[in-house]
């Protein structure tokens, strides 16, 4: 295997996805950003804003230009959350549910296209993997606060 670190193959690849994806969003006048924002508002019920940005990862600010800018475009709407008023739900316009499939069917074309060219076993030691590093993270087990290292 080369010398590379783990680090540097995320960062790689997950740029190189980010890019393919951004490509082909330009195709549909749109970008990878809105596309994930659309997969991950629920097609039905709408989200609460204040949820999105820790579903998706992104903070409140980067979430805000995209919801404004997806508005703008007629793919969302605003409305009142009526379990808590001071709430809002973002909801799919029928132009947003439109742009939610084509964003879906690129997401599935490219997990075709993967799963086409790897083995179940090379998918589930993907995922293995994948699933270890987010435990290492999320349990603090890699970087832990100074004072917590220091007392130990």
């Amino acid at each position: 295997m080369k010398d590379i670190t783990i680090d540097y193959a995320l960062r790689a690849t997950w740029q190189a996805v980010a890019r393919m994806y951004n490509e082909e969003a330009k195709r549909f006048d749109s970008t990878m950003a809105v596309g994930f924002t659309l997969l991950s508002i629920d097609p039905k019920t709408g989200t609460p804003s204040t949820a999105l940005g820790p579903k998706m990862g992104m903070e409140a600010t980067s979430l805000s230009r995209i919801l404004k800018a997806m508005e703008e475009k007629g793919l969302i709407r605003r409305r009142p959350n009526p379990e808590d008023g001071r709430g809002v739900l973002i909801h799919l316009t029928d132009f947003g549910l439109e742009k939610r499939m084509d964003s879906k069917d690129v997401v599935l074309r490219f997990n075709e296209a993967v799963r086409q060219e790897t083995t179940e076993e090379e998918l589930e030691g993907f995922f293995a993997v994948i699933g270890k590093i987010n435990q290492l993270i999320s349990e603090k087990k890699i970087y832990r606060k100074e004072k917590e290292s220091t007392t130990k």
